[in-house]
């Protein structure tokens, strides 16, 4: 779960000046300019806005140490939108020391008085263990208590605690009531998982219209996951009409952002021409990208391709690399090629023990070709 980000809301915010330090007035415009003499004279929100101006440079140079001054100054005061945006301060190190004790004090601060942010992020400080023992029961707790305020972050995350177990009972049905709620709210997070139990039918009655709609609103927000599921769904025609361009087109969007699955399967787009002029180039380039982050479908594609010289040059100790890579996370595809080679003794030494050994492994998790080799050769599984 991630941290809820700095909310300094314009009318929910505060910092202060060295006695000695002179400030010139002249250069502040707007906000900072009409709350600066109310909060010299010690008016809490009107701190808590001049230190959100500092923090954002809005009317005045942005600088984080003025920010954390004045919003010092009014979170001593009870302000509990500058408590809640100090402790954001210390949690990132903003304008101090990064202190997560600091940090978790001041979240406290305001999430016992009701701040719906504070509390999310007393439960995230929880969850992690930053600032305190890591408790996935209190994290629950103060989840709970932003949600039900509408905190769109915090029920998202109550929703995963309740789909993983953490704090709570694993409920998957209560899960889909908070990702539901964050998802409305446009929580991209939510709105991705929400698509996977309606997906996968945990929690929900299986639906893949639902499904892709929720993905969709995901990742158009640039949801990476979100985008590799749509472009699936497009490809396997689940939800909406089978459609390659539009799975390549969302695959391409997610492979850009580093997805592993949706980079391998761009690169089978490329390498069969589904949704795209076929490209072994291009196939070649995603199964790498692929391989590198340890796909183990890639990896066997990509050993295949210098075994044949498909968009690479012809390199058999580069095709037994990445089929050994591959083999060794239990691909059966890349077992049952491995087996071969050391069958036959193409680019290893001929090793036919082993070459039996790899076969069984295919043969074990159901390839089919695997077991007509060994069928072939005489030998069970």
């Amino acid at each position: 779960m991630k941290q809820i980000t700095l909310l300094l809301a314009l009318l929910v915010l505060t910092l202060s000046v060295n006695a000695q330090q002179t400030i010139n007035t002249e250069e502040m415009t707007g906000l900072a300019l009409l709350y600066y003499q109310d909060a010299v004279n010690g008016n809490a929100r009107a701190q808590c806005i001049l230190g959100w101006c500092y923090h954002e440079g809005n009317g005045v140079p942005q600088d984080y140490t003025q920010a954390v001054h004045w919003l010092r100054k009014a979170a001593e005061q009870g302000d509990t939108q500058a408590q809640h945006n100090l402790g954001c301060c210390y949690n990132e190190g903003q304008g101090v020391p990064q202190d997560y004790t600091q940090a978790a004090y001041w979240y406290r601060k305001a999430a016992e008085q009701g701040n719906s942010g504070a509390q999310c992020n007393l439960g995230v400080c929880y969850e992690e263990g930053h600032g305190v023992p890591q408790d996935y029961t209190q994290a629950a707790y103060w989840y709970r208590k932003a949600a039900e305020q509408g905190d769109a972050g915090a029920q998202c995350n109550l929703g995963i605690c309740y789909d993983e177990g953490q704090g709570v009972p694993q409920n998957y049905t209560q899960a889909v009531y908070w990702y539901q709620k964050a998802a409305e709210q446009g929580d991209v997070r939510a709105q991705y998982s929400l698509g996977y139990h309606f997906a996968s039918g945990q929690g929900a009655s299986q639906d893949y219209t639902q499904a892709v709609y929720w993905w969709r609103k995901a990742a158009e927000q640039g949801s990476a996951e979100a985008q590799y599921s749509l472009g699936f769904f497009f490809a396997s025609g689940q939800g909406v009409p089978q459609d390659y361009t539009q799975a390549v087109y969302w695959f391409q969007k997610a492979a850009e952002q580093g997805n592993d699955e949706a980079q391998y399967n761009l690169g089978v787009c490329y390498e069969k021409g589904n949704g795209v002029t076929p490209d072994y180039n291009q196939a070649a380039y995603w199964h790498r990208k692929a391989a590198e982050q340890g796909n183990a479908e890639a990896q066997c594609h990509l050993g295949f391709c210098y075994d044949e010289g498909y968009g690479v040059p012809k390199d058999i100790n580069q095709a037994i690399y990445w089929y050994q890579k591959s083999a060794e996370q239990g691909n059966a595809v890349a077992q049952y090629i491995l087996g071969l080679c050391y069958e036959i003794g193409h680019g290893v030494k001929q090793d036919k023990a082993k070459g039996i050994e790899l076969l069984r492994k295919a043969a074990r998790q159901g390839n089919k070709t695997a077991q007509d080799s060994l069928r072939e050769l005489g030998y069970e599984w």
